[in-house]
């Protein structure tokens, strides 16, 4: 199973930065690195189901994940349990079957008024196909991620 490992200093409180990195306006902001239109339908509640999808696509495509942990300001992380294709949950392609497990976690800690995020996805569907694209979508994503969270 591969794992991938981020991290960013941002110079603002933890409750700031988690804000910044999960309330639905700053969401979209910060993962329009990933994919833009990018946004969540869903609660981030331990045990609550979340759609990962985008405008551009109308909401018909992405990933279905459940919430795992979720501690508010320390920890959250999350289960892909699906994909999204035309609107409908898929779980039986090669596609699907290589995410379901996948795990993706963010993880929070302050210190002296410095917050480090730290990001981990754990899968069997990280390839290196998969792991490039990832190398050139989390850096800038934390990066917007920073930019948001210290000038708000």
């Amino acid at each position: 199973m591969a794992s991938l490992h981020y991290a960013i200093d941002i110079n603002a409180p933890k409750e700031k930065v988690w804000h910044a990195m999960l309330d639905p306006e700053t969401y979209k902001q910060w993962t329009d690195v990933f994919h833009p239109g990018s946004y969540y339908d869903g609660s981030w509640k331990k045990g609550s189901r979340v759609r990962f999808v985008s405008e551009k696509d109308n909401g018909q495509s992405g990933i279905l994940g459940e919430i795992v942990e979720h501690v508010p300001y320390e920890y959250t992380s999350i289960e892909m349990v699906g994909e999204i294709v035309d609107g409908e949950i898929e779980n039986t392609s090669d596609s699907a079957k290589s995410w379901i497990g996948s795990r993706e976690s963010y993880r929070f800690t302050q210190k002296d008024g410095v917050t480090t995020v730290q990001v981990e996805l754990v899968g069997d569907g990280i390839d290196p196909e998969i792991q490039e694209m990832f190398e050139g979508m989390w850096p800038p994503g934390l990066a917007k991620l920073k930019e948001i969270a210290e000038l708000s």
